[in-house]
This record gives C-alpha cells, sequence and structure tokens, in this order.
C-alpha cells in the first residue's frame, strides 16, 4: 500500500523549470500560487528531493492563514508532513524545511550516508532508512502510508520525479505551463534522469482538464500506463 500521489510542477512554454545555473525563476502567478497553496493544505505530505532543497531552499509551508485554520480545525498540523529524499544525508541541519513551521518532518537516506549527518539530521527530524545506495522509493512511499500519510504531493525536483515514474509511482501529473520561454539544453525539466529508450515504457498520461490560470495554462494528467521501467 501507498499514498496516493501526484508531482505538481511549473514550467516554461519551452519545457523548463529553470535556468541552466539551477536559479529559481518565477514561471506562474498569484492564482497559480494560492492555488499550489491549495493543494499543500489538502496533502497529508509534500515530498522533495535533495537537489530543490539544496538549491532552493524551500520551506514547504502553507502560507494561507485560513487554510492552515481549516486543517487546525480539521485536527491536522497547520502543514503537511516534509518529507525530503536525500539518499547520502546532505540535508543541511539549518535548512529551512527542517525549522519553518510547526508540523513533522521526515528525511529519508540511504545506509550509504555518513552516521554522523544522520546523527545530526535526526535532532530536527524523522530519519527513514530505506535502500543501500539510493533511497528506495518504493519503500519509502510504503512507509509513509503506515504512518497515515494517503495523498503526498511532489514539488520536485527533475531527479526524484524521473525516478517516481520510471518506478510507476505516480498516478497524477499537474502541470502549469508558463508564458516565458527559458531555454539552454542543460537547463532542467520536469522529469531529468536517465530518460525512457523505448516507447513502450513511456509514462502514458490522459488529460483530466485544462484551464487558462495567470498566462499560462494549467493541465492535470492522470498516468494512464505507469511503467516499470527502473531507468
Amino acid at each position: 500500500m501507498r499514498p496516493f500521489v501526484f508531482v505538481n510542477v511549473a514550467m516554461s512554454a519551452d519545457g523548463k523549470i529553470s535556468t541552466r545555473e539551477r536559479r529559481q525563476v518565477r514561471i506562474s502567478g498569484s492564482a497559480d500560487f494560492a492555488r499550489v497553496d491549495r493543494i499543500k493544505a489538502e496533502s497529508d505530505a509534500i515530498m522533495v528531493g535533495i537537489g530543490t532543497v539544496l538549491a532552493d531552499n524551500p520551506s514547504l509551508t502553507v502560507k494561507s492563514p485560513e487554510l492552515r485554520a481549516g486543517r487546525r480545525a480539521a485536527g491536522k498540523d497547520e502543514h503537511p508532513i516534509r518529507v525530503v529524499v536525500d539518499s547520502a544525508g546532505k540535508t543541511p541541519p539549518d535548512a529551512d524545511i527542517l525549522h519553518k513551521g510547526t508540523g513533522k518532518r521526515i528525511v529519508a537516506v540511504s545506509r550509504r550516508a555518513d552516521p554522523e549527518q544522520v546523527a545530526a539530521l535526526g535532532e530536527h527530524a524523522t530519519v527513514v532508512v530505506a535502500g543501500d545506495e539510493t533511497v528506495d522509493l518504493a519503500a519509502l512511499l510504503a512507509e509513509l502510508y503506515r504512518q497515515g500519510v494517503r495523498r503526498l504531493m511532489v514539488e520536485g525536483g527533475g531527479t526524484l520525479i524521473w525516478a517516481l515514474f520510471a518506478q510507476g509511482l505516480v498516478d497524477e501529473l499537474q502541470t502549469f505551463v508558463g508564458n516565458i520561454v527559458i531555454g539552454g539544453k542543460d537547463a532542467p525539466t520536469p522529469a531529468d534522469g536517465a530518460g525512457f529508450l523505448r516507447e513502450v515504457d513511456f509514462a502514458r498520461l490522459r488529460i483530466i482538464e485544462a484551464e487558462r490560470l495567470d498566462d499560462g495554462l494549467l493541465i492535470r494528467w492522470s498516468v494512464e500506463k505507469e511503467s516499470t521501467a527502473a531507468g
């Protein structure tokens, strides 16, 4: 058993999520920011990879006081569980994700992570060890389910998103396509990693809905054919 997993990304019209320097850029506007805050509040947990933590230092907190109050009224913490996939245990102990906002944090590491760093992270988060060299994502999702997570939002980055698609662990993709072109052959995309080589392995999507939002387009896709490729 695992949670329902949905990926939320904002990308440029040419399919980039940031510059080749991996500098965070504003792709969507206020309406999409409000949407993202709402779907955060509706989630049991939000997951990112270590690359996103190191590049953007996100807090992944719910910004709206009304949405936080709604979670409290429902008997929940103000913020969803924040989850970091961090095979080597490189999350800085002072990272915003470990300190900003109340609620539970989970850092998932592999067995190769430095024990001292793991101990330091354990002072601020629950450390889950899954996998030998890299985090075993299926095992992590099973553990999150055991801890009560039924709806999991994935915010990035491209390496983590690719791995989840490659292992058939994504149920829905929500994509905001902005009205800018970033360019750059080395600029990150929503799903980086090795990429599929055979068409039979491609993750197939079905459009649930599409709507104009801000100066872009929001598309919700369900995963019709989940690939079993390992990359």
